[in-house]
């Protein structure tokens, strides 16, 4: 087992990485104070399936009241009503300021559970228990919250967890389709901030299949170290933290205009960066190898922009995005591999330049 730490103004926890760490969750819980009084795993139907019994084994020598609350999967199931009813559920079960909530799952579980626990009796605490790739992103920094109609994660907290725990063995399970929506969330991180890592990913991994139990370890613990080091300077996106959303403007935009769940966050995402990238280059009059990193997605069959989504559809979704201000859209861009930066970017600008990348998406 390897131990990342992640420190941020208001907490510091750790990140456990490695196979069937799980089994060190009971202890770790043992030793939390104030005592815990009782537990209550939040999940959803497909990873319960496989791996509920198992914490729920793991957490036998506790001796503690322990619950289990599960949603339908999928990001549309990040919603107004699965919130409501995990909180009715955890007041029903008599959950107290002492409780702990346990998040079993992916990006949607963590967020969610993390949102619960940081409303439910003004915050208590939870873990998270990731069960993907993407969720080496999700379960580290403390963003929590729920989709809304009109835009994703619009509504929630920043609310860090007591650890993180990532077993190896929760990750045998994944579809290739999981696996790539998470490896670009790891694109993401060496693009932003490592040019050396990113070097690596486009040499080593050419295939999904490419991710083995051998690099997948060094790739998790990149990408973990590179979004611990940005929260730790700014742990409330006031500034720094800001250029994790690279890709993430247009990515959320497409996600809630095709309809959450539609398409996963990491095929949106991985557009979004390809779009971000494009638009780098002509107003930074530099060359970030635009074909070069598109071509190397496109080896891992993300998707191109959803057919029915227009220009002006997608640029009005941007501009209901956390970062904007008064209606502006602030893009997340870089000068060279490893140095972003953030622009505020003119509608007529960013309506060009989105025409320009759908028209030339549908080409290709």
């Amino acid at each position: 087992m390897e131990t990342l730490h992640v420190e941020t103004e208001t907490k510091q926890y750790s990140v456990f990485i490695g196979h069937e760490i799980i089994t060190d969750l009971s202890p770790f819980i043992n030793e939390l104070r104030p005592a815990v009084t009782s537990v209550l795993i939040l999940s959803d139907k497909t990873v319960s399936s496989l791996y509920l019994d198992k914490v729920v084994e793991a957490l036998q020598g506790l001796e503690l009241p322990v619950h289990n609350f599960v949603v339908p999967g999928g990001d549309g199931e990040k919603s107004f009503s699965n919130y409501y009813n995990s909180l009715t559920f955890a007041l029903e079960k008599g959950l107290d300021r002492n409780s702990l909530i346990l998040a079993l799952g992916g990006g949607m579980i963590g967020d969610l559970a993390g949102f619960v626990a940081g409303t439910y009796m003004r915050g208590i605490r939870f873990i998270q228990i990731p069960t993907t790739l993407l969720a080496h992103d999700s379960a580290v920094g403390g963003k929590t919250g729920i989709n809304h109609p009109l835009g994703k994660n619009m509504v929630g907290v920043f609310h860090q967890p007591e650890a993180v725990f990532y077993s190896f063995d929760f990750l045998d399970s994944l579809p290739l389709t999981e696996l790539r929506s998470g490896f670009a969330e790891v694109i993401k991180h060496a693009l932003i901030q490592d040019e050396e890592f990113y070097h690596y990913l486009k040499e080593e991994i050419s295939d999904l299949s490419d991710i083995q139990p051998g690099n997948l370890s060094y790739i998790l613990k990149k990408g973990i170290s590179i979004k611990a080091e940005v929260v730790s300077q700014d742990e409330k996106e006031k500034g720094l933290r800001a250029i994790l959303n690279f890709g993430h403007t247009l990515g959320h935009a497409i996600e809630s205009e095709s309809g959450y769940g539609t398409i996963s966050h990491g095929d949106a995402v991985a557009i979004g960066m390809r779009f971000a990238l494009k638009l780098s280059e002509e107003l930074g009059n530099t060359n970030l190898h635009y074909k070069e990193i598109s071509n190397w997605l496109k080896q891992f069959n993300y998707p191109g922009v959803p057919s029915q989504l227009d220009a002006e559809q997608l640029l009005g979704a941007m501009k209901r995005d956390k970062k904007s201000t008064s209606g502006q859209v602030k893009m997340v861009l870089l000068e060279a591999i490893g140095q972003p930066y953030v622009k505020e970017v003119n509608d007529s600008i960013l309506l060009d330049a989105l025409q320009k990348f759908l028209m030339t998406d549908k080409e290709q």
